[in-house]
């Protein structure tokens, strides 16, 4: 309908509001991150053990890497499983 408004808030701000956002974004980026590792994994024709070694790290280190709900994972971490696969990993603050 042309001239509708929206009514309330926006799902950020019901998030924000409930003190849930930054988690939330915490685990959007992080299955991500593990979503194209493990794409980049399987254009490489890579098994988790051999990613492991490529990356010079234990197959628990890259299981809590590929795992979504585990945003405890390290910036060297990732780093390292970017290298592995010949990405680069980058960050930027907007």
């Amino acid at each position: 309908m042309v001239g509708k408004k929206n009514i309330g808030s926006s799902f950020d701000d019901f998030l924000a509001e409930d003190g849930l956002l930054e988690g939330a974004e915490e685990q959007a980026i992080k299955e991500i991150l593990a979503d194209q590792v493990q794409a980049a994994m399987q254009s490489e024709g890579l098994n988790k053990a051999a990613m492991a070694r490529r990356m010079k790290t234990s197959r628990q280190a890259l299981d809590r890497l590929l795992d979504p709900t585990n945003t405890s994972v390290t910036l060297h971490t990732m780093q390292r499983a970017a290298a592995a696969v010949g990405r680069k990993l980058t960050l930027e603050l907007r």
